[in-house]
Parts: structure tokens; sequence; C-alpha cells
């Protein structure tokens, strides 16, 4: 049996052997640089998005089952406790360790769709959203929707039993897992889908599976025991192990695969699951209705329960109040009283038909009830997206007004449907009781499933007893009074696990604790979730949350960013440099040292972080990490800055000495070798400490090309016109040696608007011109934002005061620029500029290819894949995007000065562009030279395909 006492043996202090044992074991199997004992490193790593920390003596990142295998029978043999650890975005607790932690490495993402959709065969590491995504053709998804899902991993759906909003008790991973393959805590394997491995698995394990059975006898023959588990089960569950696996199942296989689910890694790992999938119903439509009182609302959940709703989520007043000053919200949101209750409900049908049926039956139900206001069913996606953003907004919108050092803890516990009202009037009292005025509380109406959000500081022993009373008070309102579940969809973990025996019994608790013995007999496998005889265990190893730099106080650690993180795989996600920088924050002021910790951050979180900001999109609390590394790097540059001042001064001259520099390079390309060339700059970075660029046989020429402005015609003529801003990038490059068409991306643009008829303005001064962005991420602000005013000014000018649209022609100089400038202008990158003025002035004919796609971080953030996958269909007849390559790492001069940045963020790209592919497309000149190198095939600006594709001139006039 596993306690807290195995925990507080294997401190940092003690018993180094096993582990220097441990690491050596390892060493003869996995790479070095996958296992982690650096100090610092751990605490990064080691970090979830619970309010407890621990930190790890050592991260292991694996890549395969045989991996795994080889190191639980080290730690298996040696008594080392071990962790397993998928996204991190588990809230109790359930995935850190003061020993060994066990991540994934992105090669745990393989999927395979079974049977036209209805299975669906997935590794630990496939993202939910993802799993989803590969169903979505099918019609199909998996049945647990966790809030998470565009982070959290299946190991962790499935460790966790995780449900959601649409998932209730019918569709969770207990309810449609279809087998699992298995690694147990001393490496052997069971497939429960495959017959041979669990003959073997018989075999080898036969005072295993006699026990189990006993356990199945022992449960089935105690009534008691069946009652209370029947009744537990009827709600939301993931209190302890799942003991109804005991009573629903026979064979003692099927019972190994259920107690699985949900058991948090305590019983071994799960290397693989198949599900069985459920419909996914092409046609929607959500209503919000607000009634006076959480008494009336449950009423109508009552009501509603007999119908054919696929969610019913509840807010209550405090919770609509907390986001009624976001964007989109219904007016009326902003005047609601604490009393009032909404219901957000979500109808689904597999035709507009049967869509329509069912919202009627659920009207119908409805009218017997009073309205305080209400948004009608509505199939509009726009309207439902912001309704349902009013549900998602809820957590974060707790977490972006807490006070600094305090942290935001949200629970989730279910009361029957029946006392559904009375539990929520009781449990915002004892909220008010304990001093969270500032609580909300919303949830899965249909299965009694309430989630509340509150904050807390544990620096003062004070707020710690505080919360402690709180849990007590709250385990006897839920487990006891009203004989609910105190762990709904969230796990155990370390938060509840003080409370397993108050909700489950003793005789309930003992079966746990024997579960626990058999599947893990040294307790290594997790040791302090889920079974844990210190009854204060949940007040322990408090994560504190240090004041550090408000551009990021408010994280909450949740690990939402780190799916879109160039950098997740090379060196730290966004969460993890803040773990650091709040650690280095708080050494600083114990006025302890931090030369080591500035050391490691330098390279691990400054010089590889690419600061595009796409974590800010994933952060509920809109967090840009990237702010934060420029704010840094900003105070390491150079104090006079004069390299940076003259260049900013004398742009021109500049960009001429680029253009100068890349064509010597090009015909240096033509008679050196690539190796010879690529070694010679090696050692030039190894003298220099990586401060040359690296050589890059496919940088282009310097385009030798001129721009000039067209003669005007006269204002109120019916000449189309567009003012021209071609990026500094593209006034310097001109096309690389894999290039079929030789001309430059200004030829190739001016080509595109001639075709269309438009005069064409190009501004003043243009090679002095810059939108600033290349100073701003060198931390140079005052010098970026000299440049931006500048160049404001000069299309001010040639756009007759915003009066006709500008084209700059890459994505993130459109995106800096519209973030910049102050003045009312009409700025568009290409993709959105000839969706909106082109294509219907073009005679485009696709192309016969299939084309690969790249959408820029940029152009995410500016919300334009959809403008770009549309012009590249327009044009080509199959499109490809990859998955799992958001930003693509070159980051200005990163894919040159920092090429390992480039190369990660990439790593996905060869193995997912067809052989038969040649091209691929994009809307940024330096991403594009990276696309090019790590896929093998030529990507361009999309206006190049574009051109290809239109015939014809169009001179109609508009």
């Amino acid at each position: 049996m596993a306690t807290d006492d195995k925990e507080t043996t294997m401190s940092h202090h003690e018993a180094p052997r096993p582990y220097q044992q441990l690491h050596q074991q390892l060493l003869s199997v996995i790479a070095p640089s996958r296992i982690i004992t650096n100090p610092d490193l751990c605490l990064a790593y080691g970090t979830d998005a619970s309010f407890y920390r621990l930190i790890p003596k050592m991260v292991v990142r694996l890549k395969n089952i045989q991996e795994v295998i080889f190191c639980l029978k080290s730690c298996h043999q040696l008594n080392v406790a071990v962790t397993f650890r998928a996204a991190g975005t588990s809230l109790s607790g359930q995935a850190i360790s003061d020993s060994v932690l066990i991540t994934l490495t992105d090669d745990w993402r393989e999927h395979r769709v079974l049977e036209q959709g209805r299975k669906v065969r997935l590794q630990p590491g496939v993202i939910g959203a993802d799993a989803n995504r590969y169903l979505a053709p099918y019609q199909r998804k998996i049945g647990p929707d966790p809030a998470s899902i565009n982070s959290c991993k299946i190991g962790g759906i499935a460790a966790n039993n995780a449900s959601g909003m649409c998932c209730g008790t019918a569709h969770n991973t207990y309810k449609t897992v279809e087998s699992m393959k298995i690694v147990f805590s001393d490496g052997s394997l069971l497939d429960t889908g495959d017959s041979e491995s669990i003959l073997d698995f018989k075999q080898q394990h036969p005072h295993f599976i006699e026990q189990l059975e006993t356990l199945c006898d022992e449960t089935l023959g105690d009534p008691e025991l069946c009652q209370r588990i029947f009744h537990k089960y009827r709600l939301k569950n993931t209190t302890g192990y799942a003991l109804n696996a005991l009573v629903d199942y026979q064979t003692p296989i099927e019972v190994i695969e259920h107690l699985m689910v949900g058991s948090e890694g305590t019983l071994g790992f799960i290397a693989e699951i198949t599900y069985n999938t459920i419909e996914d119903c092409p046609h929607k439509a959500t209503s919000l209705m607000v009634f006076n009182d959480i008494e009336t609302a449950s009423q109508a959940v009552t009501a509603l329960a007999s119908t054919p709703v696929s969610a019913v989520e509840l807010m209550d007043g405090r919770s609509l109040r907390s986001i009624a000053h976001q964007p989109n919200m219904p007016e009326f949101i902003a005047a609601l009283d604490f009393d009032a209750c909404a219901l957000l409900i979500d109808v689904q049908g597999s035709n507009c038909d049967e869509l329509a049926q069912h919202c009627d039956k659920v009207t119908k139900a409805l009218q017997a009830f009073e309205f305080k206001a209400s948004v009608p069913f509505t199939q509009d996606a726009d309207v439902i997206q912001h309704l349902w953003n009013i549900r998602k907004g809820l957590f974060p919108a707790v977490g972006a007004v807490r006070d600094t050092g305090t942290t935001v803890i949200i629970e989730d516990v279910a009361f029957p449907v029946d006392k559904l009202a009375q539990g929520t009037r009781e449990l915002q009292q004892l909220l008010t009781q304990h001093g969270y005025d500032e609580a909300i509380i919303f949830g899965h109406a249909l299965d009694g499933n309430l989630h509340f959000v509150f904050t807390q500081s544990f620096a003062l022993a004070s707020e710690v007893e505080r919360y402690s009373a709180f849990m007590t008070d709250l385990s006897q309102l839920v487990a006891v009074k009203y004989q609910g579940s105190l762990k709904a969809e969230h796990g155990t973990g370390r938060n509840m696990a003080p409370y397993v025996e108050l909700e489950w019994g003793p005789q309930g608790y003992a079966l746990m604790q024997k579960i626990k013995t058999l599947f893990d007999p040294k307790g290594i496998l997790n040791p302090g979730v889920l079974i844990n005889a210190d009854p204060t265990c949940h007040l322990k190893h408090l994560k504190p949350i240090p004041p550090a730099n408000p551009l990021i106080d408010a994280c909450i650690e949740c690990g939402f960013c780190e799916p879109v993180c160039p950098s997740r795989s090379l060196s730290l996600s966004p969460r993890q440099r803040i773990v650091l920088h709040r650690e280095r924050q708080h050494r600083v002021h114990m006025q302890q040292s931090v030369q080591d910790l500035d050391a490691l951050f330098q390279y691990q979180g400054i010089d590889t972080c690419a600061a595009t900001g796409l974590c800010a999109e994933r952060c509920p609390v809109n967090i840009n990490t990237g702010d934060l590394i420029k704010q840094l790097r900003a105070q390491t540059a150079p104090k006079n800055g004069v390299i940076a001042r003259w260049s900013a001064k004398h742009f021109s001259a500049v960009t001429r000495l680029a253009k100068i520099g890349l064509s010597t390079q090009y015909q240096i390309n033509k008679w050196g070798s690539d190796q010879t060339l690529y070694k010679w700059s090696l050692a030039l970075r190894k003298r220099t400490q990586d401060q040359t660029p690296i050589w890059f046989a496919d940088l282009p020429k310097g385009n030798h090309f001129a721009l000039v402005s067209e003669p005007e015609t006269p204002a109120n003529s019916t000449h189309r016109k567009v003012v021209y801003m071609p990026s500094c990038s593209s006034r310097v490059m001109g096309n690389h040696r894999q290039q079929k068409d030789t001309r430059s991306l200004t030829e190739v643009t001016l080509s595109v608007l001639k075709k269309a008829g438009f005069d064409v303005i190009i501004p003043r001064d243009v090679d002095q011109l810059c939108c600033g962005m290349p100073f701003d991420s060198k931390g140079k602000q005052d010098l970026a934002s000299d440049k931006a005013q500048q160049l404001q000014k000069a299309l001010w000018q040639a756009s007759r005061q915003g009066e006709y649209p500008v084209l700059i022609d890459t994505s993130p100089c459109v995106k800096h620029s519209l973030e910049q400038f102050s003045q009312s202008m009409k700025i568009y990158e290409p993709a959105q500029f000839t969706c909106e003025y082109l294509l219907p002035l073009l005679d485009i004919e696709p192309i016969e290819e299939t084309v690969m796609l790249h959408v820029t971080c940029s152009s995410q953030k500016m919300g334009l894949e959809a403008s770009m996958l549309t012009l590249a269909k327009r044009c080509a007849q199959e499109v490809i995007i990859p998955e799992h390559i958001t930003c693509c790492g070159w980051a200005g001069d990163k894919g040159l000065i920092t090429p390992e940045l480039n190369a990660a963020a990439l790593a996905p790209l060869k193995h997912q562009t067809p052989k038969q592919v040649t091209r691929g497309f994009s809307n940024s000149l330096t991403c594009e030279l990276g696309l090019t190198y790590h896929s093998g095939i030529c990507y361009q600006s999309i206006l190049y395909l574009v051109d290809e594709a239109t015939k014809t001139k169009v001179t109609t006039s508009p």
C-alpha cells in the first residue's frame, strides 16, 4: 500500500544511491538528453496544473513502450517511486512527484481509425481534440469531452476517467473503452485486445488472476457494499478506484481493463487505448435561459432530463456577473443579480428535421417556467460560439482578477440531481461562511455535477487553516449529508485522498487498498495519490505563486499553452518558463544566488523562445510569455545599442548590404560544397559561441528588382488603387535554388495586382521603411516604435489618409503594424487581401496538384486560417495542412542563429509531406526558408500560387 511515508523517505537529501544506479541503468537504453537531473529543470518539468508542488529527482522523457517497460523494470528492481505525466493539465495533484517523473515525447501520437470510425486506437500522447479531428470525416467522436480537450492527452483522459459537458456517465472512458495496452509496475505487459497477450499474461501471473477473482467474489458477496457501489455510480464519480468494475464485469481481464480507468497512474501505465466512438451529430442548436433563482433552474433541469438534450450547463448569478464585461456577451447579463441562475442548453440532431423536433420538445418542457431573460435556440455558429464562450470563460474570469500571490482552485462535486437545488444553496452558503465571497458555481446540471472556483493564498498558516476547515465542511456536506461525489470528474489526486474513506466507508476503502496492493505490491506507482494514510496530505506540498512580473502573475500554470509552443520539445514551454522565472524572483527576494539559474535560463528560456505569442491564444487569461522574454532580452541587450540605432537610421543601407551579402553567398553556393560550407560555419559558430549564423544552403539571392510606383490616375477615376508595401524581407530576398519561378515576391505581387486591374502605389523612400518587428524581437522597443511610426506616416500619406487599402506581402509585418499603428487604415496580408479584393476579379483555374500549406503564427493570431485555406483550395486541387506545426520557429533570425529551434518546431513536417508533393505555400518569406529546408520541397508565398492559377487579366470597372 502506498502512503506519503514513501515520499518522505525519498527526499532529495536521502538515499541517493538508488537514483544513481537508476541513472546508470537508464543510460544504457535512453539518450542522455532525455534523462533530466538538473534540479531547476526538474522543477520546470515537474510542475502541473494543480496547486501542489513536488520536485522530481529525475525526469525521464520516453519515446516508446520498450523504454517504458525497461524504465519500470529498473524502478521496480531498485524500489524507486515513479509517476506518469501526459499533458500535466490535471488539477488535483495526481501528476507530480519527488522521485521519478515519466513524461512522453511527441512520438506517442500514433492513431488508427477502425471500422469506419466506430472505433479508434490511440496512443496516450494523442491530444483529445486531435482524436476528434481524426474521427470528424466519419461524423464520430470519442465520448469524453473535458474542457481541456485542446491540451489534455488521451493518457490523462483515460487515467482520470475525464468526462465533460456532454459526456455524462454514459460516454466516459469507463463506458466506451474497447481495449487497452497496459504496462504494470514490474514491467509486464498486457494487451486486453489481443488473445495471445491475454493467454500469456494469465500464464505468467496466475496468482494475480486468482486474487483478482477472489476480490470480485468477495465484493459480489457483500450486499451492502454492492448497494453502495450501485448508488455511487448512478452519479458522476471519480473518487477512488472504479469499484464498479468488480461488479459490472465477470472476466479478470475486463476487470483489469476497467480498474485502470480513473486509476491515475497508481496501478499501471496505459500505453494504448481503443475507444468505441459515439456519433457526432452535424446539426446543433443552443439556447440560454435565465431563471430567477437556483430552485427554479433546478426544477427546469428535472424537466429537461426526459428531453433529447445533449448538454445542460448551470451557471449561478456570480458566475454570470464575472463575465458580463467580456465582448459579445448578451446585454442582459450585466443587469442580473446574484440570485439569478442560467441554463445553457445544447441540442443536436442527425438532420435538420430531427434537430427541429428536439428543439420543439425542449421548448415545450420549459413552457411551465418563468424566464428572467433568454436567448432562444439558434443554429447560427457565431452566436453558438459566443454562448459557449460564456461557459468556457468562467474559470479564467476568476483567474484573471485574483490577487497576486494567490492561486485558483477549481473543485467539482456531484449531488443527486433531485437534491441539486438544496446542495447548490448550501454550497454557496459554505463558500460565503469561509470567506470565499468571489467564488462562482457552474457545472453539468443533468449529472448534478457542480464546479466551483475560488482564489486561495497559502502564504500564511491561517489561510491554510481556512482552506482545511472548508474542505472538512465540504466533505461532510457532499459525501455525508447528500451522499454525493467529492470528485465527479477531476480525479481524486492528493486533494481528495484523505476523504476517500469518508465517502466510500471502511469496506469500500479497504477494497481499494487491496486493489492497490495487488497491482503495485511495492507501492512505487504514484505514491500518495488516491490512497494515502496521511489525513493532512492535502495540506502539504502546496505550490507557492510568488509575484514575479505583472506580465505573467495571472498565470495559473495550467499548461494549455504547451501544444502550440515551438520550443516545447527542445527546451522549455511557456508554462515552464514562467515557473523558472517565478523561482528566480523568489530567490532574489530571499537573497539567494541565481547565477546558475540565470545561466540555465539564458538558453532554455530566452534564446530558444520564438516570442511569437501563440501561447496567449491558448491561455485562459491571455498571457503572452513572449512579451516577458522580449522584456528580459531588453534587460540583457547592450545598453548603447550603437549598431541597432545605426541600422534603424540607415535602414536602406542595411537592406542594400543584405542584398549584396545574399547574392555573394548565392554565388558561393554554386561552386562550394554545401557540406564543406556547413562545417566551416559550425567551426565559426563554435569560436563565436553561437553568435554567428549557420550556413544555410537554401538562402535566396538578393532581390535587385526595382520598385517603382505607377503614374497615379486621378483619385476620382474608376481605376482600383492599392498601396503595396513590400516587407524588408521581400525587398531583400529573391528566389532560391529550389524555386522554379525565378521571379522575386515583389515581381509576383505586382503581377497579381495588375491582372486584377489595380493601380499600384509604392510608398516613398520604401527602402528606408520597416514595421519595427526586427528591433522589437531583440528587445529594442524604442527603435521598434520609431520605425513603426515612420512606416505609419508613409502609409497614411500613400493611402490618401486611409482611403486606399494597403497590402503588405508578409503576415508578421501586418500583425505588428496593426498592433502599433494608431491611425485607421485598411491593412492586409496576401491571403486576406486576395480573398476580399481580388478573387471576384481574377479568372482562376485550379492547378492539378496537391500542395502543402503553412498558416503562420501571425495569421493564426489574426484569425486568417480560413482565408488562407479558402484561397489555397481555390487555386489547387488538394491542400494539406500538416498537423502539430503551429509556429515554424524561424522567428526573425532564430532559423540562422538558433537553428535547432526551427528544426524542433518543424520536426513533424517531412514525414507528413507526401512523395508526390513538390511545393508548399505560406505568407512569410523567412518562415518559407525553414519550411523549405525541413520539408525537402519548395515553399513560396501563396501569391505565387494565385498568380499561377490566374489565367487572364480582368479589366471590368468596379
